[in-house]
């Protein structure tokens, strides 16, 4: 059941989740035979290169996520209607909304970036959101690493293969987190794990990674009969023991309301799909209210902050995928060895 083009034991991809993990996730997961992933957007320098040389040390396949978004200029009027709108939140938590900090930003992937990985050589780069500018593409694939990107469609796909991806990542709507959406906003494109998967297999010549509602090995060996040459799978590790998932947002996983799911770009400026809360219920959960990404989050981060406090999740991004059976407060490796039974 091995992994030829990734070059891993196993046919599974531990999704890259962004404020959820630390390399020791990736580390776990690499160590049980499948590909380790960290997320590198929110990563400064000196973290990153921390990171990088965690997951060089044991000497394993391991992946490294970087976004390929174009930043977006702020726009002072729509950011005083975003701010206008989240105002009463402010008022009701004993917040200032005159006063709010900067919040961490998402950086795509750069010149700066690639200077501190080239002397890694990561095996494997994915990227979200698209591809870098062509340059920095090559200089990717001169370190001989193996490139990913996520579609979330066909055309997706298509554009990925025909400009340098080495393999797709074929992401369903079922997936929790950000859509990899970058040649389309309309989220009516967006189509089910084991409808986009064969229609994408069938567009391309490189291999398909299956993403979205995966949780056990059954999702798996499914997956692989429609095409997938492998998967990829985040939400099933989101409670593990490696993993830095808050507090608020394991216990959301782990009750009932994770039953319920939407797409929402009210934490970011751009959809992704969560656990269904206060602010989505009020606000959208889609709306033409937010900045674009990633400003939206920055008159978010006080209001998180101040709820968290209080054990309440009303405006925090519970990021998940519509199937959270998966969810086990277990080791990486133990969930990783059972995905692929």
């Amino acid at each position: 059941m091995s992994c030829s083009f990734l070059g891993t034991a196993l046919p599974l991809i531990q999704a890259p989740m962004a404020g959820s993990q630390d390399a020791a996730l990736a580390v776990a997961v690499s160590t049980a035979g499948g590909l380790g992933s960290l997320p590198c957007a929110m990563l400064s320098a000196e973290a990153l290169r921390i990171a990088v040389a965690q997951l060089q040390a044991m000497q394993r396949p391991y992946n490294l996520n970087f976004f390929s978004h174009t930043p977006t200029a702020p726009d002072a009027h729509r950011e005083q209607q975003w701010r206008a709108a989240l105002r009463p939140f402010y008022l009701e938590m004993g917040l200032d909304p005159e006063n709010i900090p900067d919040a961490p930003g998402r950086q795509p992937f750069s010149a700066a970036i690639a200077d501190i990985v080239a002397p890694f050589r990561p095996p494997v780069v994915s990227f979200h959101f698209g591809l870098p500018e062509p340059s920095l593409l090559r200089e990717v694939k001169r370190w001989g690493s193996t490139v990913l990107s996520t579609a979330t469609t066909v055309e997706e796909a298509r554009w990925l293969a025909a400009h340098g991806a080495d393999a797709i990542i074929a992401q369903g709507s079922e997936a929790g987190g950000h859509r990899g959406m970058f040649l389309t906003t309309d989220i009516t494109t967006q189509m089910s794990t084991f409808a986009l998967v064969p229609q994408i297999v069938a567009a391309v010549d490189v291999p398909v990674i299956a993403a979205g509602g995966i949780a056990d090995a059954a999702g798996v060996r499914a997956a692989l009969a429609l095409g997938a040459s492998a998967v990829q799978v985040g939400t099933a590790y989101l409670c593990c023991d490696e993993a830095t998932t808050s507090a608020v947002h394991r216990a959301a996983l782990l009750s009932e309301t994770a039953m319920h799911t939407a797409l929402t770009n009210l934490f970011s400026g751009r959809p992704a799909r969560g656990i269904m809360n206060r602010l989505m219920r009020e606000l959208g959960p889609m709306s033409d209210v937010p900045p674009a990404f990633p400003l939206a989050s920055t008159a978010i981060a006080p209001l998180r902050a101040a709820a968290e406090r209080m054990g309440s999740g009303d405006f925090s991004p519970l990021w998940a995928g519509q199937n959270v059976s998966g969810c086990k407060q277990l080791p990486a490796a133990d969930i990783t060895r059972a995905l692929c039974q």
